[in-house]
């Protein structure tokens, strides 16, 4: 990990703050909370460690809850890191239920877990693509997620839901031929009791949508350009963050509240398709991808206290493997809600912290 030099500071000084790494663990790719419970994954198998008190690379335990079995190449190819980042192996998103069942998804297929199994069974095949970006669940127990795929031809696209804890699966929405690309994200918002739901990829493509939790009504906030080409989005109270994701210009954090109005707020060194919070502030990462509006080659965390000051926090370089064949650079932030002090970070594609979760405490 390099943290970046010094010099960088924020726009006011009773802001100066940093990330401090108090765990590391080579092998481990985080992707959930549940309030102080961080769920992670190593190949196939799902582990879950309680983060309380002052941590440390020692005093953590990981307890495996569960696994699943993908075709038998699968086991090889997920034991080693290049392959496993050639072949795309492993979890890619996951989500707790209220009921504590889980809900993942593994290439080619989203699988689900009772509070009863140890083994996560396939409830749906997936077609078109080979995973969603994010899975979310609301609080009376739904699960929703959008079709992710290359989508050429500008079909149709579904947004699936589950009313029965990801044991069966039916077309929630349908964004008409012609509408959409593909859907990035589809987030819960616990104090508008919506969800936003984020697509691309170009012009009238590009969308962050409201909409109820059972998809009657579906009304468009932003539209019709790159800077509302978004995968990350982070909620508040009051407020709405959320991180434009183009390779096509420069790339921002924009803030959007609740009657509609939109701030521009800081500037990003590359796309962005990871936000969070913690210990509350929020944070956004950025990737490494071929483009020639963002040509930075490093990985980067950047974080606010409050919202309106950022501050690039972290970055590591990313490492000599080609993009296309073995990952952009990133750095992956857990879905869900955390109630700890600290951020966990899963790095991969970057040297010398190639899937790696890392995490940290916040010191003002």
């Amino acid at each position: 990990m390099n943290a970046l030099p010094a010099t960088v500071t924020p726009t006011r000084p009773e802001q100066r703050w940093s990330l401090v790494r108090v765990a590391r663990f080579p092998g481990l790719r985080a992707l959930a909370w549940a309030d102080d419970y961080l769920y992670a994954s190593r190949g196939y198998q799902l582990l879950r460690a309680r983060i309380c008190g002052d941590i440390s690379t020692a005093s953590l335990r990981w307890d495996p809850i569960a696994r699943f079995r993908p075709v038998w190449w699968r086991n090889l190819t997920s034991a080693t890191r290049l392959s496993s980042r050639l072949l795309r192996d492993g979890f890619h998103a996951l989500a707790i239920l209220p009921s504590a069942a889980i809900v993942a998804a593994v290439p080619g297929a989203i699988v689900s877990l009772s509070t009863s199994e140890t083994e996560l069974r396939v409830t749906h095949r997936i077609t078109r693509g080979t995973r969603p970006l994010h899975i979310t669940t609301v609080p009376g127990g739904a699960v929703f997620w959008g079709e992710y795929f290359d989508n050429a031809a500008r079909d149709e696209v579904h947004i699936y839901a589950s009313m029965d804890q990801g044991s069966n699966w039916q077309v929630a929405y349908t964004f008409p031929k012609g509408t959409v690309r593909h859907v990035h994200n589809i987030v819960h918002d616990p104090w508008g009791n919506c969800l936003w739901v984020l697509t691309g990829d170009y012009g009238e493509e590009c969308r962050i949508l409201r909409a109820s939790c059972d998809f009657s009504q579906v009304d468009i906030a932003l539209k019709g350009n790159q800077q509302a080409r978004a995968v990350a989005l982070v909620l508040g109270e009051t407020e709405i963050y959320f991180s434009s994701d183009t390779p096509l210009e420069e790339n921002h954090v924009y803030h959007l509240d609740r009657q509609g109005r939109l701030s521009k707020l800081a500037a990003l060194s590359s796309s962005s398709i990871y936000g969070c919070r913690a210990g509350g502030n929020i944070f956004f990462s950025t990737m490494v991808e071929p483009s020639t509006a963002n040509r930075d080659r490093n990985v980067r965390i950047y974080g606010s206290r409050d919202g309106q000051d950022w501050l690039p926090l972290l970055a590591w370089q990313k490492d000599r493997w080609p993009l296309a064949l073995f990952q952009y650079g990133n750095a992956f932030l857990p879905d869900g809600n955390n109630t700890t002090p600290y951020l966990a970070v899963t790095t991969v594609a970057v040297q010398a912290e190639d899937i790696v979760l890392s995490l940290y405490s916040i010191h003002a």
